[in-house]
């Protein structure tokens, strides 16, 4: 039984992208990260390639290598993950051990040549507990760990946010945001809201020095993943947003989202 338990969990892992779980050998690393990306529907192709470009540029450039190699190992873990509906998260790149320029440019590569891909719904709350569950298998030992969350939109499926994101905060782990404010529609049309940026302040983002850079122009896209990717990584002081365990009551509705899709009258498909 334990050797066919064995190979079961060696092929969830394949599937999954990740490696098994980490024993006695884990890797040590500065930083365990895993970059959490919506390609829900209401990111359309222009917006999901500049994601894409943006993270794939950002571990080619100097700031970012430089903030790896300058950490007390010199090397972190990193995955790249996409998330849209309630069941739709997948691993992009799995699990990579990057120690310079070399591995970083590699890991670049990667996130480059995978397929851009679309789908129904957004949920941030399935697409954090995912991302949590990767650390179990990272097969790394990190000093910190955080979440890198990215999205167009507010959670509008599963399970709400809010308490999610305590949840995985109660896990040790930091999780960062990337709300994307590139398009009015967003802001105006059936599932968006006009102020995404409070939202992920108060909604889902969390843990210690937990933060947030908003993206309004396209232009500023890489920009804004590079810096993002240095605080994170060099774990600088950055403008601290809220903390979870710390925060005063939201500004917003955290199931604005949920809110706004039960009411659509007609079916929905972001």
């Amino acid at each position: 039984m334990r050797r066919f338990a064995s190979i079961a969990i060696a092929l969830a892992c394949l599937v999954h992208g990740a490696p098994v779980l980490a024993g006695a050998g884990a890797v040590a690393v500065d930083l365990e990260l895993v970059l959490a990306v919506d390609v829900s529907r209401s990111m359309d192709v222009d917006e999901q390639r500049l994601q894409r470009e943006g993270y794939a540029s950002a571990f080619r450039h100097p700031e970012v290598i430089s903030a790896i190699t300058d950490g007390a190992r010199g090397r972190i873990a990193v995955t790249y993950v996409e998330w849209a509906g309630s069941l739709t998260q997948w691993v992009k790149v799995a699990w990579q051990v990057i120690a310079g320029r070399a591995d970083a440019e590699a890991f670049a590569d990667k996130i480059a040549a995978a397929p851009l891909d679309s789908y129904m719904g957004t949920s941030i709350s399935s697409g954090l507990r995912f991302a949590a569950d990767l650390f179990r298998r990272s097969g790394m030992a990190g000093d910190r760990r955080a979440i890198d969350v990215s999205g167009d939109g507010p959670n509008n499926m599963g399970l709400p946010v809010d308490e999610t994101r305590d949840w995985v905060v109660g896990q040790g782990i930091t999780i960062n945001g990337l709300p994307i404010m590139l398009k009015p529609s967003n802001a105006t049309g059936p599932f968006g809201i006009p102020n995404l940026d409070v939202y992920y302040q108060d909604c889902v983002i969390g843990g210690p020095g937990a933060f947030m850079i908003t993206v309004t122009d396209a232009s500023l896209f890489e920009t804004a993943i590079r810096r993002k990717l240095v605080l994170e990584i060099a774990g600088l002081p950055a403008r601290v947003i809220r903390a979870a365990d710390t925060a005063k009551a939201p500004r917003i509705d955290c199931q604005i989202g949920e809110k706004t899709r039960i009411y659509r009258p007609f079916p929905l498909d972001r």
